[in-house]
């Protein structure tokens, strides 16, 4: 989904686990939230999902965006990565995820 503004859903029951990102057709698809981070180098936030529901052992596709929370907290827009560097950063701090899940 590379739409310019997704929009997201989630609640604090969830702890933030899962988002409803809606497409520009309306199209809803239930994701998980791999992690969420803030960059004080770019001002944003970002989220690293992926589809709700694939096993451990399949392979996925993550998908990042950066994100503004609504001020209710329970929904956002979910804006795509507009730079390289942004993407370099994103890769950067998702292998230092890896590296500290594999410890």
């Amino acid at each position: 989904m590379t739409n310019q503004q997704d929009h997201h859903e989630h609640t604090h029951e969830e702890e933030l686990n899962y988002i409803t990102v809606v497409d520009e057709e309306g199209n809803e698809a239930l994701y998980e939230v791999l992690f969420t981070f803030d960059s004080e180098d770019f001002g944003k936030s970002y989220v690293l999902i992926y589809p709700a529901g694939v096993s451990e052992e399949e392979d996925v596709e993550l998908q990042a965006f950066s994100f503004v929370e609504n001020e209710d907290g329970t929904s956002g827009d979910l804006q795509p990565i507009e730079t390289e560097e942004e993407w370099d950063m994103i890769e950067e701090v998702l292998n230092t995820f890896i590296e500290e899940e594999e410890d």
